[in-house]
């Protein structure tokens, strides 16, 4: 627990240290306390650097407040600020995050020349014919026939899956891997997946039951999939 009177904690980890912040003192009045915290420490020559992460409880910091912090950490100590962790989160950042995190149900086909292009999850009822391209940050699931182009993670994320009532596409991508034609059946294949296999380094299509184990996140977009 934190003492009342102190405005700053440090505390030892096997990560490294934990500072815990006061969120109810003035922000010039921590950086003064961290000041004087830090004065005594006096680093021995190739000291290693140590991984500092910032509790602030219920306190939100701006972009210059976290810099003043890290700056007055970093400077002549062996400290570097790994990651601050808060309760509170600007308007914008739970914006962003509650559109990256909902799930987007759209009703429609995709024809040849269209782009469906979603932040997040995408539930597609319809079909993607060819010619047709969906692309999203998170997975795609198509209730429907995917005979086009689906592209899930298109930021990086490699855990992102595709799967559809009936898998016969062009092309699959998922992060910056793309499908080869051996991937998946020439004639097509029912209620598939397409996923990263990490140790064959590829994209592979599988069956939609391997959700529940190799993605337990989404599991219940494998049941509504199955289920209809």
């Amino acid at each position: 627990m934190l003492d009342s009177k102190q405005m700053i904690t440090i505390k030892g980890t096997k990560d490294g240290l934990t500072l815990f912040i006061d969120e109810y003192s003035s922000f010039n009045d921590i950086l003064d306390e961290l000041s004087d915290k830090l004065s005594e420490y006096k680093p021995k020559r190739d000291e290693p650097i140590i991984p500092v992460t910032v509790k602030l409880g219920n306190r939100y910091l701006n972009d210059w407040q976290k810099e003043r912090l890290n700056e007055l950490i970093s400077t002549k100590h062996c400290f570097s600020i790994h990651s601050f962790d808060s309760n509170v989160v600007h308007r914008d950042e739970a914006l962003t995050w509650k559109e990256e995190s909902e799930v987007k149900v759209v009703n429609r086909i995709v024809r040849s020349g269209q782009v469906l292009e979603y932040v997040g999850d995408l539930l597609l009822v319809g079909d993607v014919n060819p010619g047709g391209k969906v692309i999203t940050t998170g997975n795609i699931f198509i209730m429907g026939n995917l005979f086009g182009i689906a592209h899930a993670g298109v930021k990086g994320d490699r855990d992102a899956v595709i799967a559809a009532s009936f898998m016969k596409p062009n092309q699959l991508r998922i992060a910056n891997y793309i499908s080869r034609a051996p991937d998946y059946d020439s004639e097509g294949v029912y209620m598939e997946c397409g996923l990263i296999d990490k140790e064959q380094d590829k994209i592979v299509i599988d069956r939609l039951q391997v959700l529940s184990r190799k993605r337990k996140d989404i599991s219940g977009f494998e049941r509504r999939m199955l289920n209809g």
